[in-house]
């Protein structure tokens, strides 16, 4: 598609960033297992803590083409960050302002958007993945308020967030219409991280197991209505979607871009490799899959835009980029060859970073299956 010139500068605004402030420093993020305290300031100095926020609340007030354009270049400068800033702005931020009451928002918005404190969506169960009906977590009516039990998994920035986004089931008999959605401050007595998940990649990005030890959350931090949860839940799909498949454009641009660098550079047989046909067509062939991709992540967005429904899109940009992702990184590891396995050249990072991006905000196979039901609508 053809960019407009606004979003062209916030392509271009945060590629200059990533590149000179991220990149050089993502096996130090790694290493580390997360982030400076400084980081979140100068992210939301360039408005990446309130992307599609608007500009009344202290939000960046972009379209849904420019959101995933400015992750595409967060993720080719580290791909965990932009996990965190994808769930941060399209779960979180974006939620409260289309579900939260105005006392929530004026409460909770501008630490977020000011990049004082992030936040966590706590869904996903042990037993209850996809199936967000299996959820076991228990909400019980007391006086002023819920008392919270159970235990989530997989939990993005369950350890780093100041606010978390928790379903529980509050009405056991009611089924998908007995869950309920909370906002909960991580500082809550009875908020336990059990565990950081020590991770095959993205391992700046904290995954925790969360338990709910009689949390206590008044009433006026219920997050919708009561028994809208399972709603709020779906309600996310879309932008949730289309930001992982961002993600994954641009950790494969990455990818590839170290690639073609190494091919232009690396000399046999009297010439630069890439210049013999087995390397040449191979990178010809991963760019121009790239690059297909790449416009499907944007096309969703762009429908997004609209204000249409693209569920359908969103899940194709998914599947396709993500998948397409893993098929470019392993052939940019290839064209290295054996430099390709050092961590000091990038991709093995970019490798292990990139793979968890077909199984989180809904596995291939989910996609597949939202897919076909398109097809038979």
């Amino acid at each position: 598609m053809i960019l407009t010139e606004t979003q062209a500068a916030v392509r271009d605004m945060v590629r200059d960033f990533a590149q000179e402030r991220l990149r050089p420093r993502s096996a130090e993020f790694e290493a580390s297992g997360g982030y400076p305290d400084d980081l979140w300031g100068e992210l939301a100095a360039l408005g990446l803590m309130g992307m599609t926020a608007p500009e009344e609340v202290g939000g960046s007030a972009l379209d849904a083409v420019s959101y995933a354009l400015a992750l595409i270049e967060i993720a080719a400068g580290d791909g965990a960050l932009s996990t965190i800033l994808s769930i941060h702005n399209s779960l979180i931020v974006g939620g409260l302002l289309k579900f939260g009451t105005q006392a929530q928002q004026a409460r909770l918005l501008e630490d977020l958007i000011s990049g004082r404190g992030t936040g966590a969506f706590a869904l996903t169960e042990a037993d209850a993945g996809s199936d967000a009906s299996a959820m076991r977590t228990r909400a019980m009516k007391v006086d002023g308020g819920w008392r919270l039990s159970g235990a989530k998994q997989f939990i993005s920035n369950g350890r780093i967030a100041k606010l978390a986004i928790v379903f529980a089931v509050s009405d056991a008999a009611a089924g998908k219409r007995g869950m309920t959605a909370f906002l909960m401050p991580t500082d809550s007595p009875g908020y336990v991280v059990d565990k950081v998940e020590d991770k095959l990649g993205q391992k700046a990005s904290d995954t925790c197991a969360i338990r709910f030890e009689d949390v206590f959350v008044p009433d006026d931090m219920v997050f919708g209505a009561e028994g809208e949860g399972y709603r709020i839940a779906l309600s996310n799909l879309e932008a949730g979607r289309i930001g992982i498949a961002a993600q994954c454009i641009g950790m494969a641009q990455a990818a590839l871009e170290i690639a073609i660098g190494y091919a232009n550079e690396r000399r046999s047989f009297g010439q630069a490799i890439i210049e013999h046909q087995a390397v040449g067509h191979r990178l010809a062939g991963l760019a121009a899959k790239l690059e297909a991709a790449r416009q499907l992540v944007l096309h969703a967005a762009a429908v997004k835009d609209t204000g249409v429904s693209c569920l359908t899109e969103a899940s194709m940009a998914k599947l396709v980029a993500s998948e397409t992702a893993e098929e470019v990184v392993s052939g940019a590891l290839q064209t290295l060859g054996g430099y390709g396995y050092l961590e000091e050249y990038g991709v093995a990072r970019i490798y292990r970073d990139m793979r968890v991006c077909q199984i989180y905000e809904g596995t291939s196979d989910i996609q597949r299956m939202v897919i076909a039901r398109a097809l038979t609508a």
